[in-house]
C-alpha cells in the first residue's frame, strides 16, 4: 500500500479561525490567524518537509502592548522584553516578537525597512 504525501496547507489546517494577515521576518515567513481569545503565529518549516511551527499569543496581551507601544518608532523584540515589568505578559524574547508579528498582521505596525542590514527586527507601531 502505497501512502501519498500530504502537501501541508497552512488553510486547511486552519479552517475556523480568522487569517489576518503574512508577515515576512529575516528567515520566514508567518501566517497569523486567531480564535475568539489568542492568536495563532503559525510558519511553515523551510527544511521539513510537510512540517511548521505556531506559537500562541493571548488577544489580551497584544492589546495590552499596543497601547503601551503605540506611536512608537524602532521598536525591537529585545527593547519589548527587556521592558516588560509583567514576565506573564511578554514571558521570552520570541513571545515578544511574535506580539509584534500579530500587530504587523493586524496592520497596527509595520517592519521598518531603514535597519535590514542589521541583526534585529525594527518595527514601527502605529499611533
Amino acid at each position: 500500500m502505497a501512502t501519498e504525501r500530504m502537501k501541508l496547507s497552512v488553510k486547511t489546517l486552519t479552517t475556523g479561525l480568522e487569517f489576518h494577515g503574512e508577515v515576512r521576518g529575516k528567515r520566514q515567513h508567518y501566517y497569523v490567524l486567531s480564535s475568539a481569545r489568542q492568536y495563532f503565529v503559525m510558519s511553515v518549516s523551510r527544511s521539513k518537509r510537510d512540517a511548521g511551527y505556531f506559537n500562541l499569543v493571548s488577544k489580551s496581551a497584544v492589546e495590552k502592548l499596543y497601547r503601551r507601544l503605540r506611536g512608537q518608532q524602532g521598536v525591537t523584540a529585545k527593547l519589548v522584553f527587556t521592558r516588560s515589568r509583567n514576565r506573564r505578559l511578554v514571558p521570552t524574547r520570541l513571545a515578544a516578537l511574535n506580539m509584534l508579528y500579530v500587530l504587523v498582521a493586524t496592520g497596527r505596525a509595520s517592519i521598518d525597512g531603514r535597519h535590514a542590514s542589521k541583526k534585529e527586527l525594527f518595527f514601527n507601531v502605529k499611533a
